[in-house]
């Protein structure tokens, strides 16, 4: 049996209409037509699907199985036709994000949720990009943005500039370097550091201090919660080096104090990496506005 769409639609038409005229002027059809297409489908199934006798015109025992797939089966069609239009008018789609940076959560949240009340009908994930090969995913369409502060050369991605910030020295008030005006790398030789649990090529206290000038910390202490790291910095249990968006409310607290990373300061940008071709999507270009805007508030106090 070759059963079509237009059967299905036909079916429910006339039965709900109570006839062919009517069932024909709301499938836009002539009444010759819509029973030609029903005469057609009974040579098919071989029993009839209507009791012709009857007025209104009803299903046979074989035409109510009919209905009965109609009811399940239209509104799925009619419920992707309708996601298909949000595809391609950008007002739907998926946003699944990939993180390169450990703190990265304590702007993308307020992000997210600006985000979400402005694009409802997209549907929105976070993966830490830091537990596998972020750009690798996103080249094979599993994930569709990576936050990252490594731009690459990767045909078919762009990776769009987001903000910059600055990698900050945080000690207890009473440590013996809160003295200094700038911490440099010689000052870690003696410090017990408190870092997130991610190789020291991502972090941006090796990657930009301590590597190029081989010092090695007196010993490293790695803590998930950014939250954590800041109390065992204020109990002088060690020192750590965080992105300034995180340090925004201890900078006036007197249990801490917050130094540059050597006299210039060490200022480091973060990336939207984004496919090509989709990076001009509604939906994806004001999430990258979003994510230009709410961090510097955050850096400023004012999140």
């Amino acid at each position: 049996m070759h059963l079509e769409m237009k059967h299905l639609r036909a079916v429910r038409t006339i039965h709900e209409a109570g006839g062919l005229s009517r069932a024909a002027d709301i499938l836009h059809l002539t009444q010759s037509a819509l029973s030609h297409q029903i005469k057609a489908l009974e040579e098919q199934v071989g029993v009839e699907l209507f009791v012709r006798r009857s007025k209104p015109l009803k299903l046979s025992s074989a035409g109510m199985r009919i209905l009965r797939l109609a009811d399940k089966v239209l509104p799925e069609v009619a419920a992707l036709e309708e996601e298909f239009r949000g595809l391609h008018a950008g007002k739907t789609g998926r946003m699944h994000i990939a993180i390169e940076c450990h703190a990265c959560f304590e702007w993308l949240f307020p992000v997210l949720e600006a985000f979400r009340k402005a694009w409802p009908d997209v549907d929105v994930d976070i993966r830490p990009g830091l537990a596998f090969d972020a750009m690798t995913a996103l080249e094979k369409e599993e994930i569709d943005l990576v936050v990252s502060s490594d731009p690459e050369d990767i045909d078919g991605i762009t990776f769009s500039p987001l903000f910059d910030y600055e990698a900050v020295f945080v000690a207890a008030s009473q440590h013996p370097l809160a003295s200094k005006d700038f911490i440099e790398a010689e000052d870690f030789r003696d410090e017990l550091l408190i870092t997130y649990p991610v190789d020291r090529s991502r972090l941006d206290v090796f990657s930009q201090l301590l590597m190029p000038a081989r010092v090695e910390p007196r010993a490293i202490r790695q803590v998930e919660l950014t939250a954590v790291i800041l109390l065992l910095v204020a109990s002088n249990r060690g020192v750590a080096v965080l992105p300034d968006w995180v340090v925004r409310e201890v900078r006036y607290s007197s249990d801490y104090v917050t130094r540059p990373l050597t006299e210039n300061g060490v200022t480091r940008r973060l990336y939207a990496a984004v496919r090509e071709d989709e990076a001009t999507k509604p939906y994806m270009a004001h999430l990258l506005r979003l994510a230009r805007t709410e961090p510097v508030k955050l850096q400023k106090g004012q999140g």
